[in-house]
């Protein structure tokens, strides 16, 4: 469910490029300075746009340093350090890919998500006691997440339920909408901004809810596990083609409009930095990669970033 939230790299200016993975980079460094090592594995770019957006909201000066990685170790590279928001941003990161886990072990019970979760629960202690309302709300929304989807899991059982049971994909991915919204605007929880960050959150959570169901449509189609679009709304049992092909406008309305709403949102924001960076990822980045699910294409819209794993794109 992460990873979706990309910078448009065709239409990104080089020092903008830079700054964006001096960012990435200090995020893994955050979590290996507050969580440890194994943690790092969780990195992901949704984690890094929340960096960027919160300390865009900051009057903290950036403090670049150049540094050796252990994957690239020829190369210098720039990462930022010594950044409240990247802090904040590692502890969301760990504590998301966590729970995160334990949802992929209820759902399909393998043994490498329980594993890893084991692994990774051991880190959570170290987790700053300003931030367990946020670590709280993040198991309790993943676990109202995960029972939803649970009544959700086949039409059968759908169709079991009463009307009033029964939801909406827009009703089910409020749910991490929410989740999306409320850890967003945590950090700013006493602005006079905080309902637009909330607001951006909670569309950018719907945005990507909704995009990683379709991403993982066929797939989730062929080995009968849950899907949110094909639960609720392929009630005639199509196949995979003719199911996305007829759903298609549909999905893409919805993303659309959660990605202008970001936008609208962000807009509202007293930026006082990488607003260049900001705009490009809500208003190209989202849309890029959409052409890139929808059409099932390869976009290289982050040459010289590295993956989840750390190896260049």
């Amino acid at each position: 469910m992460f990873g979706y939230v990309t910078p448009c790299r065709m239409e990104m200016k080089i020092k903008d490029h830079e700054k964006f993975k001096a960012y990435y980079c200090g995020l893994c460094n955050s979590i290996k300075n507050d969580f440890g090592n194994l943690p790092r594995l969780t990195l992901n770019y949704d984690m890094t746009f929340l960096a960027v957006l919160l300390d865009s909201l900051s009057e903290d000066k950036y403090n670049f340093i150049k540094f050796k990685c252990l994957i690239h170790p020829f190369k210098n590279k720039i990462m930022l350090k010594n950044n409240k928001a990247l802090d904040y941003a590692a502890f969301c990161n760990v504590t998301l890919a966590y729970y995160k886990l334990m949802d992929d072990v209820q759902d399909n019970k393998t043994m490498r998500s329980k594993i890893y979760s084991i692994f990774l629960k051991t880190y959570l202690p170290k987790t700053e006691l300003s931030y367990t309302d946020v670590m709280e709300y993040t198991k309790e929304k993943l676990l109202l997440l995960n029972t939803l989807e649970t009544n959700h899991m086949n039409k059968d059982t759908y169709e079991q339920l009463s009307i009033d049971e029964q939801l909406s994909i827009d009703e089910l991915s409020h749910v991490f909408a929410d989740l999306t919204g409320f850890i967003i605007s945590f950090y700013y929880k006493d602005s006079s901004f905080k309902e637009d960050l909330y607001w951006l959150g909670y569309n950018l959570g719907k945005w990507i809810y909704i995009i990683d169901a379709y991403d993982d449509l066929e797939e989730d189609i062929k080995s009968n596990s849950f899907n949110a679009i094909n639960s609720l709304l392929n009630t005639d049992n199509l196949d995979y083609k003719s199911f996305s092909v007829l759903i298609k406008p549909r999905i893409d309305f919805i993303l659309a409009t959660c990605a202008s709403l970001c936008l609208e949102h962000l807009n509202n924001l007293p930026l006082i930095k990488n607003e260049d960076i900001l705009c490009n990822i809500l208003e190209l980045g989202l849309m890029e990669k959409m052409d890139k699910v929808f059409n099932n294409e390869t976009i290289d819209n982050l040459k010289g970033v590295e993956d989840k794993n750390g190896k260049s794109l």
